[in-house]
């Protein structure tokens, strides 16, 4: 009688598993600060899905995280980075430790970097997403001497390992936010 009881909850849950299936995949795949997403996409004409995929692939968004390598926020700017955006944008004074905490002023930096990079690189949006990783310098240099051709199709002939995770990675939160989140 038990294990009839408990292969009726277990099928049970199943089945509100695959009927509520966007419940469960916003669930696995929040977004946090919508708006202050949506506000900076639509500021420097991104996707919000893609503002939030960065977010989700460099700090599970989670305000204060600091990388090994220094980068810091939100969206992991380093700090040298940020200070070039202030500059470049003409963005009022903006502290390290307001880009680590604040997270709006991450979004914002964040957002209007990863559009100038798109349109250095034309548009390319996963020649960007590669470059807000390893660096516009690198990645202009792989597309300049053929060792990456800046297609999707072709992320496993990029050089760094790290990039190459990098942007598998923030292409899949990027389709899986497009498919949870159609009204973003």
């Amino acid at each position: 009688m038990k294990k009839r009881v408990f292969l009726v909850l277990v099928l049970g849950l199943i089945a509100i598993l695959f009927l509520k299936s966007d419940w469960l995949g916003e669930y696995m795949y929040p977004v946090y600060y919508k708006d202050d997403i949506r506000a900076s996409a639509s500021n420097y004409g991104l996707e919000p899905h893609l503002v939030a995929a960065v977010i989700r692939t460099e700090s599970n968004f989670k305000t204060g995280r600091q990388s090994d390598k220094g980068a810091v926020g939100l969206m992991q700017l380093m700090p040298m980075t940020a200070k070039d955006v202030v500059q470049r944008a003409g963005f009022a004074e903006v502290t390290e430790d307001m880009l680590r905490q604040r997270a709006d002023v991450s979004i914002e930096l964040g957002s209007w970097y990863l559009s100038s990079l798109q349109q250095r690189f034309d548009q390319n949006k996963i020649a960007a997403i590669a470059a807000y990783n390893a660096g516009p310098s690198r990645v202009s240099e792989w597309l300049n001497t053929g060792k990456w051709d800046g297609k999707l199709e072709t992320v496993k002939q990029i050089p760094y390992g790290e990039t190459r995770h990098y942007v598998q990675r923030v292409i899949y939160y990027y389709n899986k936010y497009k498919e949870l989140y159609s009204d973003f």
